[in-house]
This record gives structure tokens, sequence and C-alpha cells, in this order.
């Protein structure tokens, strides 16, 4: 791995922004970021504005905490009502906001309700508290779900009782598929997610080159990684060329961690439909519990019923998902909806679109207004 600083150098940063500019012809080209982390470098850096202005970066479902629908934050809540329960969660999914409170919400009411930064940490909770029932709110892609899968395989060898996972990870492909089959949003290419791929590799974005025509580039998070990953994506639009690009070859293989993946399919196996905010409802986009591993899974030990709730009035945070508004056009935003009191959970998480926006371009234009 090489120095980080080699990925922020100004020369190769104003290298490569000239290189876009002369690289552009008079088309316009609309390029989707997946992931929310690329999304924050982005306005960190203020790449876009090195940008020429005929090329439109567009945010995507690539935030964990942001596609999770509201309704499911309402189901883990609800298993706080059993006295017995220790509810368990990231430090992000703790300020996600449900119909009626968030996790912390509800903890600050008197619920059980404890942040961890691993399932290993709820996994020990279990363990220390044996008159308890811990249940792992688990979220995100394939990139944190080979740690629960291996902390559902450690339950299982210590012999846990009081252990269960209410799972859903979600997986990266089925929502670009979604993406591509929606007839309202033309794209030219995506910026591939680098912490996913870490996981999985670059082989299941075959289908976006195959199917559909487009070019995906995998890239890094620094800036000289984003700007060399729009020029390759320019450069392939400019050549009619549709591929799979691995920039980012410094974290990321064509078969990905074989070890990470085989824990994945051990253990979890694909839900034959999924909600995802903003997108609806994608068939094989998450995962379960196999029956195998049964005894682990909190929605068949408690029963957990599915609760559909509404987006709060005026948020726009599906439409800013699925790239059909930006942040700037919510009314919510830096007015009702701040990072110390969120309407939505794309203003809550460190990868929400609304977030980066809010942190990087809205106060620094709030104070240039006095």
């Amino acid at each position: 791995m090489k120095m980080v600083d080699e990925y922020r150098n100004p020369e190769q940063i104003r290298a490569l922004s000239a290189g876009i500019r002369a690289a552009v012809g008079d088309r316009s080209y609309r390029f989707m970021e997946i992931c929310g982390g690329h999304t924050h470098s982005i306005y960190r850096f203020g790449l876009n504005e090195l940008l020429p202005d005929n090329i439109e970066l567009i945010h995507g479902p690539g935030c964990p905490v942001c596609v999770l629908p509201i309704g499911k934050v309402d189901e883990a809540l609800t298993l706080t009502n059993d006295p017995r329960v220790i509810l368990c969660a990231f430090g992000d999914v703790m300020r996600v906001p449900g119909s009626k409170a968030s996790p912390l919400e509800a903890k600050a009411r008197g619920k059980d309700v404890r942040m961890v930064y691993s399932p290993l940490d709820a996994l020990k909770l279990a363990i220390d508290n044996p008159d308890k029932e811990v249940v792992f709110f688990a979220i995100g892609f394939e990139t944190t779900a080979p740690s629960t899968a291996l902390t559902i395989l450690r339950a299982a060898q210590l012999k846990v009782t009081n252990f269960s996972v209410f799972c859903n990870h979600v997986t990266v492909g089925p929502p670009i598929r979604s993406i591509l089959e929606s007839a309202d949003l033309e794209l030219d290419g995506f910026i591939g997610p680098g912490h996913v791929s870490a996981v999985i590799g670059t082989k299941p974005y075959d289908f976006v080159a195959e199917e559909f025509g487009r070019a995906l580039v995998v890239s890094g998070f620094e800036p000289v990684d984003i700007l060399e990953s729009i020029l390759l994506l320019v450069k392939m639009v400019n050549r009619g060329e549709a591929s799979i690009y691995n920039q980012y070859v410094r974290a990321v293989k064509r078969d990905g961690n074989p070890a990470a993946v085989a824990a994945i399919q051990e253990v979890f196996e694909e839900r034959p439909s999924f909600e995802w905010r903003g997108l609806g409802f994608i068939e094989q986009s998450a995962y379960r519990i196999q029956k195998k591993y049964r005894e682990f899974d909190a929605e068949a030990r408690f029963a957990i019923a599915e609760i559909r709730s509404p987006e709060p009035e005026n948020a726009i945070c599906g439409d800013v998902l699925i790239g059909a508004k930006r942040p700037e056009n919510c009314p919510l935003l830096g007015v009702l909806c701040t990072p110390e009191q969120p309407v939505g959970a794309l203003m809550v998480s460190s990868e929400g679109a609304c977030s980066a926006y809010y942190t990087y371009v809205h106060r620094t234009l709030a104070a240039a207004k006095g």
C-alpha cells in the first residue's frame, strides 16, 4: 500500500483535471458514483469544481444506512418492547429516524439500545448477559456482511443461545440493474464502489457492460483515484466502449476476497424481494439467514412483523438516492434537516449525500451570505 499523500498530489490532480478537459467532446457526460464514500470525497476535495461543465456527477444508492427504509428501523425498535431484549446497532444506525423515533431516541426513552463497533461486540454482550436476548441490527452491503456471517458462525461454535441477528444486508448489483432499467435516468457510466468490490471483486459488474452497454470503473476514494476514474470513463464513452475497469488495483481483485465471499455463502441466502428506500421492492437484492442457522435469525425467533412507513413530509430522500434530484433541491435541507436533527437518513450517515452537501457546500454558502 502506497502512502495516501501520493493520491492527493496537487500536481497530479491538476494534470488529471487538465486531461479530462482535453478529453471531453461537445457532448454531455452523466456518471453516477454508487458509493457514498465517493460522494463525500467529491464534495470534500471540491473535485466537481475541477470538472468541465458538461460532466455531471450523480449520487447513487450506495450509502448502506440511507437505502434502509423507515419501516425497517420501526421493525427493529419493536423488539425493544420486550424487556429481555438488548438491541445493538452501529453508530450511524443509532441516529437514523424511524417513523416515531431513532434507536438513539428509543434509548433515551429507556429502551435497552446499545451502540457497538462490531457484531462481535454484540455477541460478547450476549455471553456476558445470559439472562438477556441480544439482537444485532445488521445493515450494509457485501462490505459488512462477512463480519456478520463470521459472528454467526462464532456464535454457533460457542453454542450461544441468546444471540440473534436482524439481517438487513443488501447487495450492490440489483439496485444498479434497477437504475439501468429505469426510463427516467440516462447514464453514460458508473464510478463503481471500492469497499464492496474489495469483497466481491469486479466480476459481478459484468452485466453493466454486457447487457446495458455502459462503462463502469471501480475507483479508490482519494482525489487522484476519482479523477483518474472519471478520465477513464470519458475516454471509454468517446470510443463507444463499454467495459468494466478496475482503477482500485491496490485493494480490489477480479475475484474479490474468496474467504469473505465463502462466509457470506455459508450463512446467507438471497431474499426473494427486499424494499429499498427510493427504489421500492427489488428481487434478490438482499440476504437472509439460511435455515441451518435459523436459531440466530431474529426474524424467526421474534416473528418480526413487516412494517411499511411513509417518508417524512416534503423529504426527497428517495429521489436523491436514485439520482432523480440533488440534495440542494430538498426544502428541508439546512432548515429542518441538519446533522444535529436529521429528518432523513441521508443527513445521518457519514456516506449520505445530504450530509456531504451540508458539510462541504451548504454551510460554506450560508456563511458567504452572512
